[in-house]
């Protein structure tokens, strides 16, 4: 096996395992290109010189672009993966902002803190993806503090 079919074969089990079986072979069609470390580690995935994800180097986790993102979102039923936010926090999420708790109006309660999730509107519309900050526990009962540290919102 070559190497870009380990590394294609190895992206899509960890795309599987962090959004849900199938999602690696959606996610990361044939075709992709990967940008390499100097030390020969996938950071970069592309499609079509379009960045769907980047494996970040201290955990290995897939962190997404807004086209990863679109990809994940229209792969997955609400609410998997999805902290929704009340409107009144949709333009700021949108231009790359924190989600606050006091804003998040419904949260997938399988998630984890630290795990990579899509933030959506009440009608489901995506607008950023970035990390939860809290369990969805936590972030049902917090009046302060953030809940996604938003990485990319679809207005940047």
């Amino acid at each position: 096996m070559k190497r870009n079919e380990k590394n294609l074969a190895r992206i899509r089990t960890i795309a599987d395992y962090q959004f849900g079986k199938g999602c690696g072979r959606m996610l990361f069609p044939d075709g992709v290109t990967f940008e390499l470390s100097k030390t020969k580690r996938v950071r970069q995935i592309l499609y079509k010189n379009r960045r769907i994800a980047t494996m970040r180097a201290k955990d290995g986790v897939l962190t997404l672009s807004m086209d990863g993102a679109e990809l994940v979102h229209n792969a997955t039923q609400k609410p998997n993966l999805r902290v929704v936010v009340c409107e009144d926090a949709v333009p700021f999420v949108s231009k790359g902002k924190t989600a606050f708790s006091k804003h998040v109006i419904d949260i997938d309660p399988n998630l984890r803190a630290g795990e990579e999730v899509l933030v959506v509107d009440g009608s489901d519309e995506l607008l950023a993806t970035g990390q939860l900050l809290s369990s969805p526990e936590e972030i049902r009962f917090q009046d302060k503090g953030g809940a996604v540290d938003v990485r990319r919102g679809r207005e940047q």
